[in-house]
């Protein structure tokens, strides 16, 4: 009998939260679970990783699903380097991140923890993917989504992924209107415009509360944030390699 994939779970809202209980649930039918996922909330640390501190990786029992599950003290990206390197006796068939609660398209891929496991399974040739609902609340409904990730994570497990490359996957807030399906896209070309609120706590001590809006310069209709608008999953590969060839041929000719 040929043995089930092994799948390699973490995420960056922590190992209790809704969305990657719902993501377990999904790959317990596609293979044998291993978790390594935060123990606590880690949005927005982007590929932060742990080097003047201690690592822990304490077996937890949550509910009474089949997979094995490790929560970790450090980083998304500290779980994924902890797993493959300790925790697994063998390199995974797939790695999947999330399912984070809120989104993580165009420019938030940079700043993002669920897509910074996914970057580094793919920076160890692990099949990966990041999946987030553009939904912040805990409460948030996954069910919609379900077959969705179902099926995208069947396609992968079948055909692989390039070294360096991972998938973002973005998928809209449920409504009542069904998902019209699976757009394959590019980034968003996007930005924050941050504003940094400034406050006094009860010592009188000046403090400041990051906000900011995000700004869509991208007027075409191939990128992310077009998809989700109209009601797409968005699917984006990403690639590690953050050179800008173009520039890099017309810098060659620089007086340097």
């Amino acid at each position: 009998m040929q043995n089930r994939p092994l799948i390699l779970i973490s995420n960056d809202d922590g190992i209790t939260a809704p969305g990657i209980r719902n993501l377990i649930e999904i790959m317990n039918q596609l293979g044998d679970v291993v978790v390594v996922a935060p123990d606590g909330p880690q949005s927005g640390k982007g590929h932060a990783i742990t080097i003047d501190g201690i690592l822990r990786a304490d077996t937890i029992t949550i509910d009474d699903g089949p997979q094995k599950e490790y929560s970790c003290s450090g980083t998304p990206a500290d779980c994924v380097k902890l797993a493959v390197n300790v925790v697994l006796k063998r390199k995974p068939d797939l790695l999947v991140s999330g399912i984070n609660h809120g989104s993580n398209s165009s420019i938030n891929v940079i700043y993002s923890g669920t897509m910074s496991a996914a970057v580094e399974g793919s920076l160890e040739n692990i099949p990966s993917i990041g999946f987030s609902l553009c939904d912040f609340s805990w409460e948030a409904d996954f069910e919609p989504a379900a077959a969705y990730i179902k099926k995208i994570a069947e396609q992968v497990l079948e055909r692989g992924l390039p070294r360096g490359i991972c998938l973002n996957v973005n998928i809209p807030k449920p409504s009542e209107e069904k998902y019209k399906g699976i757009k394959i896209c590019r980034q968003t070309k996007g930005n924050w415009e941050e504003e940094f609120d400034e406050r006094v706590d009860p010592r009188g001590r000046d403090y400041y509360w990051l906000t900011g809006k995000f700004v869509n310069y991208d007027k075409e209709e191939d990128n992310d944030e077009w998809a989700l608008a109209n009601n797409y999953i968005s699917v984006v590969p990403i690639n590690s390699d953050l050179t800008a060839y173009e520039l890099k041929q017309k810098i060659e000719s620089w007086d340097l």
